[in-house]
């Protein structure tokens, strides 16, 4: 994440990320995380969100009865989780590379690309021996990864808009196949004087790395894991070629 560490991601994009998420089903998302956790034996106990966000899988994992706790290295992401959880959630201000937790946990979850935000293997190392070190035993660490074709043939270098009454965005992107790392500038303009129909600009840099299976795989059982499954997102079926996001479930040994 050094690359990103100059700039605040999802900083200025925060107040507007929900408007422009709206074609995301959360509820979807969060029943097939939710059936991971109970699949592997996690139905209640405590759960910690890397790179939360918003809070939207936050508030649901509180709704399905579970102690939460959220984390993020976006103030403004915070900000507006705890204006939908209230105070029944701790939340955090923190680099998941450094978790830090007071007691352990029973599960570690991180869905909607935090882990691809990581730079290197090296920092999923980080984060999957923090992981270990604050999970129960037996505990699950669950996360999703984008894959090398949805950057290569659904993203690729294309140029996305989004056009709304009182907010927009472009969002260009720039995929180094060599590298297997996605570059994208982000510039977002938002109302903030309906009379004057004044827009503010800002801009950020984002950058997500691919990761291959077999190296994510090595990682977490060097780092105490046992790999459960690796399925094709929002399925059971093992990844193919042409899947777009994969899903991981590991167990604490």
């Amino acid at each position: 994440m050094d690359g990103q560490d100059s700039f605040d991601i999802y900083g200025g994009f925060a107040e507007v990320y929900d408007k422009f998420m709206d074609n995301v089903s959360y509820d979807e998302w969060y029943q097939y995380l939710h059936s991971l956790l109970v699949k592997y034996g996690i139905s209640e106990g405590t759960v910690a969100e890397l790179a939360c966000g918003t809070g939207e899988i936050t508030r649901r994992l509180l709704e399905s009865g579970y102690q939460v706790i959220g984390l993020d290295l976006s103030e403004d992401m915070l900000m507006i989780a705890r204006e939908k959880c209230g105070e029944d959630v701790l939340l955090l201000y923190q680099d998941m590379r450094k978790l830090e937790l007071l007691e352990p946990v029973d599960a570690v979850v991180c869905v909607g690309d935090g882990i691809n935000y990581l730079d290197s293997l090296a920092e999923f190392r980080q984060v999957a021996e923090r992981a270990a070190l604050y999970l129960r035993q037996g505990g699950m660490f669950i996360f999703d990864l984008k894959t090398d074709y949805y950057f290569r043939k659904v993203v690729g270098n294309r140029t996305i808009t989004d056009n709304r009454e009182d907010a927009s965005y472009i969002w260009e992107n720039s995929y180094d196949e060599e590298r297997r790392r996605n570059e994208y500038l982000l510039t977002v303009y938002e109302l903030v004087d309906d009379e004057r129909d004044l827009f503010v600009r800002s801009d950020e840099i984002h950058y997500q790395q691919v990761f291959a299976v077999r190296d994510v795989r090595s990682i977490l059982e060097e780092c105490g894991f046992f790999v459960e499954s690796i399925y094709e997102a929002f399925s059971e079926h093992e990844p193919v070629e042409e899947s777009e996001r994969l899903y991981v479930a590991a167990r604490r040994k």
